[in-house]
């Protein structure tokens, strides 16, 4: 406190002491009742035996005070450790004062000299409190009156900031503002290590520290293109069928018939060669591969001839569940976080689950009126309600375990084209055609899963809306491609376009959005990272096909291109060897921007380019010139 503010501080206290009345009431010897004292602790006179006894009714402290007085005596009041031993030593000599004081007519002295004593006390209130709050060390709240746990509770509201700040204040404050647990909550709110304990770590202060450190370097090289490449490919001359990723498994089909798994962090993992079941295993020729699903403990795969499997992802292998659909399997879906799989043939559709032991079970059978062209296996649901979603023709229906379908949207004439679902909401987009042109385009709508209700209506494009992700983005946000070529963020909340990117001439494929950025995906083959905030591209890469799978999260990311085209002639129009060239085959390409990846190796190959090259062309022409790579040398003029 400046010194200034101090002496405006003791003059304001010093004027509310001065203007205070003080009334005391004298109790004289042989009344007819004692009074009995309210306070204890605030007695500074007792009775005496061998001496005339005068009592006095002593109001407390703390009434009739001003404001400024009630708190500093309540600081005094022995709350505070320094202030005990003077406390103490004010009170034996009052006492000593009040016994040496004998007769009624020493009563009125005696009186008069304590009002004195008392006011005096008052008026050097103030200087005594400033003193002794400058010796106080230790905070009475968090030391004596409060418990360490309930303390506890009370810091895990506060942030980073506000933790280190408090951490500035008392050695007390700082052995509670540095608790590892405090630390740990806030690491795993902030999304990292999310199936961590406390005990694993020995600092969460410094492992959050860490992890901030190394998600602002992954953010700075996914801004400027700066990792490493790698092209998952199945060299059997096959072409690829259909590719899903889930955290660091990419999952892929073929046409030759198998099945490929890749763990992303352990490259030498042994589930990289997943066995097909035994009838499919003898057919000749093997039914092509047409749709996959992975999570993180099991994979599906369905087969052309409708043959479904899953195997497990810790131990690979053979199928751990089979079976035969009546026809070819149209949709094909999986839980992210629970093995409970979703399939469609035709218009009936079927929910497959272990039980406790491990059997599989088929859990749910519906058919619907239409043919189901898309399907949804619900996030964490566990207990009985909605499992799955469902579009079939202009229809959305609710499958549960326990009661027939229920329609959640329909209206005659507006088909669905995609759709997708949280735990908590559903999102679709409807093509709005013949008399309905003219009420604004196409349509996203977004229903409660509780409610069973609308909650919003968005969009009004001319082209249909392609892909959708719902699941993957923020909260209170929507990202969704169109065949008019622009990639559109929603707000549910302000039930408007946050920003709408010209992105992909062939129309979008595929798209995903975080906090920051989004990867989209289009027909022609391109692979674009915006910046969400500034609606930007950051950069894009190329490949011949179209763009059908793409998945990031942190530092990684995969991306498919897909061939429409499952059945290429050979590499010449006049071979007849129908083994697919290299161009036909398609590509999965795993990206990895960690910190780590920051030597000449892991900078991506386009960025590499030595201008000595007689085909391909170079994106990134401002890195280096032709004359860099001769030394002496002058630019030419």
């Amino acid at each position: 406190m400046a010194e200034d503010e101090l002496a405006a501080f003791r003059e304001h206290w010093r004027q509310e002491l001065t203007s205070e009345k003080e009334k005391h009431d004298i109790v004289q010897p042989g009344s007819a009742g004692d009074f009995r004292l309210k306070d204890s602790k605030k007695r500074y006179f007792e009775e005496n035996d061998d001496h005339a006894k005068v009592k006095e009714d002593i109001k407390p402290e703390y009434e009739d005070q001003p404001g400024y007085v009630s708190i500093a005596s309540s600081l005094l009041d022995g709350r505070t450790s320094p202030l005990l031993d003077r406390i103490e030593e004010e009170r034996v000599k009052r006492k000593k004062q009040s016994e040496s004081l004998t007769g009624t007519a020493s009563t009125s002295s005696s009186l008069q000299q304590h009002q004195v004593l008392h006011k005096k006390d008052k008026s050097q209130l103030v200087d005594q409190l400033i003193q002794d709050l400058n010796e106080v060390n230790d905070i009475p709240f968090f030391d004596i009156d409060l418990p360490y746990e309930l303390a506890l509770k009370i810091f895990q509201y506060l942030n980073c900031i506000e933790l280190s700040r408090c951490a500035q204040v008392s050695r007390a404050w700082r052995v509670l503002a540095e608790d590892g647990v405090l630390w740990f909550r806030l690491c795993t709110r902030a999304g990292f290590h999310g199936d961590a304990s406390v005990s694993d770590s020995p600092c969460w202060k410094s492992t959050l520290r860490d992890c901030r450190t190394s998600a602002k370097t992954v953010c700075s090289n996914w801004k400027n293109r700066v990792g490493s490449i790698s092209q998952l490919q199945f060299e059997l001359g096959k072409v690829l069928c259909d590719v899903n990723s889930c955290e660091n498994f990419v999952f892929a089909g073929y046409t030759s018939g198998d099945i490929r798994l890749w763990d992303t962090l352990h490259w030498d993992s042994g589930t990289s060669y997943l066995k097909p079941n035994s009838l499919s295993a003898n057919t000749e020729p093997r039914p092509h591969v047409g749709l996959v699903q992975v999570n993180r403990t099991v994979a599906a795969a369905a087969y052309q001839d409708g043959c479904v499997d899953v195997w497990s992802t810790e131990t690979g292998g053979q199928p751990i569940h089979h079976y035969q659909g009546s026809e070819g399997i149209r949709t094909l879906a999986l839980s992210p976080d629970a093995p409970i799989l979703g399939s469609s043939s035709g218009m009936d559709i079927r929910l497959d689950r272990p039980d406790d032991c491990g059997y599989w079970r088929t859990v749910c059978r519906a058919h619907l009126s239409k043919t189901v062209e898309s399907l949804v296996v619900l996030p964490g649901k566990e207990q009985p309600g909605p499992v799955a979603v469902a579009a079939a023709g202009d229809s959305v229906y609710l499958l549960d375990q326990t009661e027939d379908p229920h329609a959640l949207h329909c209206v005659y004439g507006h088909p669905v084209t995609c759709l997708d679902a949280s735990q908590t909401q559903v999102a679709f987009g409807v093509r709005r055609s013949g008399w309905a042109m003219h009420d604004g385009g196409n349509k996203i709508h977004v229903y409660n899963l509780e409610t069973r209700k609308a909650e919003v209506c968005l969009g009004s494009s001319v082209g249909d809306f392609t892909c959708i992700n719902l699941r993957d983005s923020p909260p209170h946000l929507v990202v969704c491609g169109n065949k008019d070529r622009r990639v559109r963020v929603f707000d549910l909340r302000a039930r408007a376009s946050v920003v709408s990117l010209y992105a992909h001439h062939l129309g979008v494929t595929a798209v995903q959005t975080d906090e920051w950025k989004i990867v989209s995906g289009g027909g022609e083959g391109l692979v674009c990272v915006w910046d969400l905030r500034m609606g930007a591209k950051l950069w894009e890469m190329h490949n011949r096909h179209p763009v059908r799978h793409i998945c990031f999260r942190g530092s990684r990311l995969v991306t498919a291109n897909i061939p429409d085209d499952k059945a290429p002639r050979g590499a010449c129009i006049t071979d007849d060897d129908l083994t697919a060239h290299r161009r036909h085959r398609g590509v999965i390409c795993h990206y990895d921007f960690s910190e780590e990846a920051l030597s000449q190796d892991h900078v991506l190959p386009i960025c590499r380019s030595d201008y000595m090259e007689s085909t391909g062309y170079n994106y990134n022409i401002g890195l280096t010139v032709p004359y860099d790579r001769l030394s002496g040398s002058q630019p030419p003029l």
